[in-house]
């Protein structure tokens, strides 16, 4: 599986365990714990199979950064969460910076 699909994978796994965060209700609703441990498990799993080939600072950096910008919309989608200037700019860095890294990066995959 090409590496760039498994950090993709790795992103989707950790937003849906983050999201099952929220639902958890501190760990006291056990079906969606079970959804916070796989998703978080699963994530770990395919980004370390993902940095056979990506740099870890990029991988890194596109995990966290699109995992932050899609919690960040969810958060408006599903709770309803203020979609502010801020938010917006915010959101709008981080792709940027995910964008920049993909596109001028000369580091080299080991």
């Amino acid at each position: 599986m090409p590496a760039l699909l498994m950090l993709f994978l790795a992103i989707v796994s950790e937003v849906i365990g983050t999201t099952a965060l929220k639902y958890s209700e501190g760990f006291t609703k056990i079906g969606p714990s079970l959804v916070v441990a796989i998703g978080y498990g699963l994530a770990f799993y395919l980004m370390s199979l993902s940095l056979k080939q990506i740099p870890l600072g990029n991988a890194y950096a596109i995990w966290s950064g699109v995992g932050t910008a899609a919690m960040a919309v969810l958060g408006v989608l599903l709770w309803r969460e203020s979609l502010d200037p801020a938010r917006l700019i915010g959101i709008g860095l981080i792709i940027g910076g995910v964008v920049v890294l993909n596109m001028f990066s000369t580091s080299a995959a080991h």
